[in-house]
């Protein structure tokens, strides 16, 4: 018989006049993995806040493993057995992976710490993952966003732990990496370690959740055993109404060359890229992680230096810089919106409004009042949820910032869209709508409007073969060519992104 290793009664949460948690009952049996599933903003990682100290709740109580818990903060939380790991990241970039992992828990004598026994136990926890290339010394800034979530997941398990929650933890792992996590998780089960785990991905839910309880507005919707719901009905259950179409595909009109690409190659990756996209088209880019996926469109939009070859940005020929780029009709967002994609400290207004200024004031000035209609505008076309423009990103949640470094591209109105993962860590109902989104951009309802360009990166294969009308396979930093979509499918295309065949 199992025995209740973490219980949750009656807690409530509020944030000014939001009320982020009501009454929410959650029990986590010992060697159960519990998934915990919801739209962004229903109040899955403010629950998880409290239950890792980061928060404390403004009703209710917790009890782990029979005994009452209540943490001060997160590291008081890691002494009682409790792991946490954020989907947005949280090492210290300017530390060495051994340091990150042993963090707040460095073992020591006589004041000093045991370098040699912090760097054992790192490499013990880093053993899980199969990743040479990770190694102690290495500096965290030095590794890519989906080796820093690796050393995320070996830092909890390194200090030990009771119960270790995983908020999107695949949210930038290749494929292989997350039957590896999966094989740790199902280890860890047999060790009576409970794991809450937190996921958009409702296949991944199914294929490693024991139950699964919904959250929606802050509230418990129900706990269900893991497969006795379809994947429908548990997104009916999500939104509170049916989700239809979630791929649309309108009738697109392939118009004229827009953005080209001539055997391009970075300082390192891609090594060699070609390819033409054209106005009216959504154009997929699948790989592995370290494919050079990122680094192309880095590249393209002259955040890193090319080596050789040629971009043509409509009449614009040669490389430029990101100022130029965004004047030439071409925008990015960023899969790391957290370093890359947002200003944090600013209102969503200033975020969304913040590469093109012009038209907000006479003469250089700038109107707060028409910022934020124009913020407002957005928030309520894609479904941001937030209290006013004038809200700090910051405090949204990560689906809801992303929408937000969406927005700003929207706004700034470019011809060409350069978006990498641009639906990471966003909820099923809020894929919709982005899906939605990039299908008006390349088939606009008014005649009035030209058709834009749509150039994306996604690790979710079914994303790329749903909204894109060719998908191209990077391997190694070497593009190859693209094909029909229709032409495709999920093996065909690992087969191609493994190095196994080509298209």
């Amino acid at each position: 018989m199992q025995v209740c290793c973490l219980e949750m009664r009656n807690i409530h949460k509020g944030f000014g006049a939001t009320a982020a948690l009501v009454q929410v009952d959650f029990k986590v049996e010992s060697g159960e993995v519990h998934a915990l599933v919801g739209e962004n903003g229903a109040g899955k990682s403010t629950l998880m806040k409290i239950l890792s100290g980061a928060h404390r709740a403004d009703a209710g109580e917790m009890f782990l493993e029979g005994e009452p818990y209540a943490p001060r903060h997160p590291l008081e939380a890691r002494q009682r057995g409790v792991g946490m790991i954020y989907q947005e990241l949280s090492l210290a970039p300017h530390l060495t992976v051994a340091e990150n992992i042993l963090l707040g828990m460095e073992p020591a004598a006589l004041g000093l710490i045991k370098r040699q026994e912090v760097r054992a136990r790192a490499l013990q926890a880093l053993q899980h993952f199969n990743h040479p290339e990770i190694t102690p010394e290495t500096k965290v800034r030095e590794l890519s966003v989906s080796a820093q979530q690796l050393v995320e997941i070996a830092r909890a398990l390194a200090v030990g732990c009771r119960v270790l929650v995983l908020d999107e933890p695949t949210s930038s792992l290749s494929q292989n990496d997350v039957q590896r996590l999966f094989d740790i998780i199902r280890a860890l089960k047999t060790q009576d370690i409970s794991i809450i785990y937190i996921s958009h991905f409702l296949e991944e839910v199914q294929a490693i959740a024991d139950r699964l309880t919904v959250l929606r507005d802050g509230a418990v919707v129900g706990t269900y055993e893991a497969n006795a719901l379809t994947p429908n009905e548990i997104v009916q259950k999500m939104v509170g109404r049916e989700v239809h179409e979630l791929y649309p595909r309108s009738q697109r009109q392939h118009g004229e060359v827009i953005l080209e690409i001539n055997k391009l190659a970075g300082l390192k990756k891609p090594t060699s890229a070609s390819v033409q996209l054209h106005r009216g088209e959504v154009l997929g880019i699948c790989g592995l992680v370290g494919a050079g996926r990122t680094e192309l469109f880095r590249a393209l939009f002259g955040l890193d230096a090319i080596q050789h070859g040629n971009i043509k940005v409509g009449a614009f020929i040669g490389p430029a810089s990101p100022t130029r780029r965004w004047l030439q009709g071409m925008g990015m967002l960023s899969e790391d919106r957290k370093q890359e994609g947002l200003a944090l400290n600013l209102s969503i207004a200033d975020n969304v409004t913040l590469s093109k200024l012009k038209g907000f004031g006479p003469w250089h000035w700038i109107q707060p009042r028409r910022q934020n209609r124009a913020a407002q505008n957005w928030i309520e076309g894609l479904d941001i949820r937030c209290q006013a423009p004038t809200q700090k990103v910051g405090s949204l949640s990560g689906g809801n910032q992303q929408k937000v470094a969406l927005a700003r591209l929207l706004q700034h109105d470019v011809d060409v869209l350069l978006l990498d993962e641009p639906t990471r860590g966003i909820d099923v109902a809020a894929k919709a709508k982005i899906y939605q989104v990039i299908d008006a951009l390349a088939s606009p309802s008014s005649n009035q409007q030209k058709p834009k360009a749509v150039l994306m990166i996604s690790s979710y294969l079914p994303e790329l073969l749903g909204i894109c009308d060719r998908i191209a396979v990077m391997h190694r930093g070497k593009l190859g060519t693209a094909r029909p979509a229709h032409e495709l499918n999920e093996h065909k295309l690992m087969l191609a992104a493994t190095g196994q065949e080509e298209l």
